[in-house]
């Protein structure tokens, strides 16, 4: 088994034997998870891949938050 490079996305099964996957950061901590568990491999990669092409997507607040620190 090759040597696991981060960043990069964990794909396992769940206590209910349902795939779900964690991406883990360059320095290994857990920074998103899915938010729910997949039947099927293809579903829970098929979410990982939507994860990847919404990469440029923009990031939306609150207006009143938008001078904040």
């Amino acid at each position: 088994m090759a040597n696991r490079v981060y960043p990069s996305y964990w794909m396992y099964k769940d206590s209910r034997g349902e795939w779900r996957w964690t991406y883990e950061a360059s320095n290994g901590k857990t920074i998103a998870v899915s938010s729910e568990s997949y039947k099927s491999r293809r579903d829970c990669e098929r979410s990982i891949e939507i994860m990847k092409a919404s990469a440029n997507s923009p990031t939306w607040m609150p207006a009143d938050l938008l001078n904040a620190a």
